[in-house]
C-alpha cells in the first residue's frame, strides 16, 4: 500500500479522502447541509446588501450629485436651507461653465439644477419644493424612474423650455389632487431676497419611484426658475457625469481649477449613505463569518468523531509507512470535500433563489415605510444575481470551514500506531 501510494502522491490521498466521505452517508449528508445553508445564506444576503448598494448609489447620481457637484462655497456653508443668493462662480452663465467644464476629459454631460423651497396656497399640502432641470437634455441622458429605467413621466408631457408649466410626481398629485390642467399657486424667495409669486400650469405627472421626489417635488424648467428666482444665467448648481463613474478624482480636482477657490466639488463616493454602506460592507463580512464559523462546528465534530472511529484504521496507516504529514492529509481533504459539496449546493441554491428575485423589485417604503425614509433609497431594490458573487460566496464557504477543520485533522497526527492497533 505505502509503495502504491508513493507512485500515485498526493493524487493517491485525495482520492482515499474522497471515498472515506461516502462511507458513512447521513453523517456527510448533515454537514453539506449545514455549509450548505450557511452559504445559502450568504448568498442571499449578499446579493440583497449589493442591491441596496447598487439603489442608493443609483439614487445618489441620479438626483442629488450626479457623478459630481458643484457650488459654491457660500451655498455649502448654508446647504440646509437650500438658499438661491449664492450660484455658481457668482453667477456665470451655466452655459459657459458647462462648455468649459466639458473640454475635461472623461466629462461626458454638464447640467444646471435649482432646488428650493415653495409655500403653496389654495392646497392641502403647503409646502414642497421647486426643482428647476434642463429638462430635455437630463431625461435624455438620465433614467429618472430608475425601476423601469425611463424617463418616468406617465402622464401628460414635461414642461417646454421657457414655459410657465411644472411636473409633479404621482404622489403629491394623490395628496393634493391636482392634475394635469391644474394651476398651482406657490410663493419662493427670489435671489434678491423677494417674495415671488407663480401659478405653472400643471401639463405632466412623473413616477420616478423615489418617494422623496414623488411625493414633494415641482419640477419645472430651468430657464422658467431662474427667471423667477432672479438669477439671470446662472445656477444654484452644476451637476456633472463622467464616462467612468470610479474615476472621478482627476476630474474633480480639474473642475475645481477651473472655478477656482469659491467653488465646493464634490465626489458622489463622498455622500454620507454611500460611505455609510462602503463601511458597512465589512460588518457584513464578519457576519457571514460568524454563520459559516458556527456552521463549521458541525464538520469539525464529525473529524473528531471520524478519528475516533478509525483509530484502528490510522495504526494500521502508520504500520504500513504512511507519514503523519500523510494520514492528516487525508482527514483534512475529507473535511475540504465536505464544505466544498456544502458550500456548491448553497451556491446553486442561492443563484437560482437571486437569479429569480432579480427579476422582481423589494419595495421596502412600501413594507416599512418611514423606516427606510432618509435613505436615498429607491422604492424598488432588485436582489444582484453575479456569477462573481457566488464564486466568492462558495470559496469563502470552503476555506473558512477548511481553516476551522485542521485543528482535529491534527489530531490524527498524534495516534501512536502500536496504541492505536491494541484498541
Amino acid at each position: 500500500m505505502s509503495n502504491e501510494y508513493r507512485k500515485g502522491g498526493t493524487g493517491t490521498l485525495i482520492k482515499i479522502a474522497y471515498r472515506n466521505i461516502w462511507r458513512n452517508m447521513r453523517r456527510t449528508l448533515f454537514c453539506f447541509t449545514a455549509v450548505g445553508i450557511a452559504v445559502l445564506f450568504i448568498v442571499i444576503y449578499s446579493s440583497m446588501i449589493e442591491g441596496m448598494i447598487k439603489s442608493i448609489n443609483d439614487t445618489v447620481q441620479t438626483y442629488e450629485l450626479g457623478h459630481i457637484a458643484v457650488v459654491s462655497s457660500q451655498y455649502d456653508n448654508e446647504s440646509e436651507y437650500m438658499p438661491v443668493q449664492y450660484p455658481v462662480a457668482n453667477g456665470k452663465s451655466w452655459k459657459k461653465l458647462a462648455a468649459e467644464i466639458k473640454t475635461i476629459q472623461g466629462v461626458r454631460e454638464v447640467f444646471p439644477r435649482i432646488t428650493t423651497m415653495a409655500t403653496l396656497h389654495e392646497s392641502t399640502i403647503k409646502h414642497a419644493m421647486l426643482w428647476g432641470l434642463d429638462i430635455k437634455n437630463e431625461t435624455a441622458a438620465n433614467h429618472f424612474n430608475l425601476t423601469n429605467r425611463d424617463d418616468g413621466l406617465i402622464e401628460g408631457r414635461w414642461p417646454e423650455p421657457g414655459a410657465n408649466e411644472c411636473a409633479i410626481g404621482r404622489v403629491f398629485s394623490h395628496k393634493s389632487g391636482f392634475t394635469i390642467g391644474d394651476r398651482i399657486l406657490f410663493k419662493t424667495i427670489s435671489a434678491q431676497y423677494s417674495e415671488k409669486f407663480l401659478r405653472p400650469e400643471v401639463v405632466g405627472i412623473f413616477n420616478f419611484d423615489y418617494i422623496k421626489i414623488d411625493e414633494n417635488y415641482i419640477v419645472m424648467d430651468i430657464e422658467r426658475l431662474q427667471n423667477l428666482l432672479v438669477l439671470d444665467e446662472g445656477t444654484q448648481s452644476l451637476i456633472i457625469y463622467t464616462d467612468d463613474d470610479l474615476q472621478t478624482a482627476a476630474i474633480a480636482s480639474a473642475v475645481k481649477n477651473i472655478l477656482g477657490e469659491g467653488s465646493v466639488v464634490t465626489e458622489w463616493v463622498d455622500n454620507y449613505w454611500v460611505s455609510i454602506m462602503q463601511a458597512a460592507s465589512s460588518l457584513y463580512f464578519i457576519l457571514f463569518l460568524v454563520f459559516l464559523i458556527v456552521a463549521s462546528f458541525l464538520i469539525i465534530n464529525t473529524v473528531v468523531m471520524i478519528i475516533h472511529e478509525r483509530i484502528k484504521e490510522i495504526g494500521m496507516m502508520g504500520c504500513l509507512g504512511m507519514t503523519r504529514a500523510e494520514i492528516v492529509t487525508v482527514f483534512f481533504f475529507e473535511s475540504i470535500f465536505m464544505a466544498a459539496f456544502g458550500a456548491l449546493a448553497g451556491v446553486v441554491i442561492g443563484g437560482m433563489i437571486t437569479g429569480l428575485l432579480a427579476n422582481y423589485p423589494v419595495r421596502l417604503m412600501e413594507q416599512f415605510g418611514s423606516q427606510f425614509a432618509e435613505m436615498p433609497l429607491s422604492n424598488a431594490i432588485f436582489f444582484q444575481f453575479s456569477p462573481l458573487l457566488l464564486f466568492r460566496a462558495w470559496i469563502m464557504g470552503v476555506v473558512v470551514a477548511s481553516i476551522f477543520t485542521l485543528i482535529p485533522s491534527l489530531k490524527s497526527a498524534f495516534v501512536e500506531p502500536v496504541e492505536a492497533l491494541r484498541r
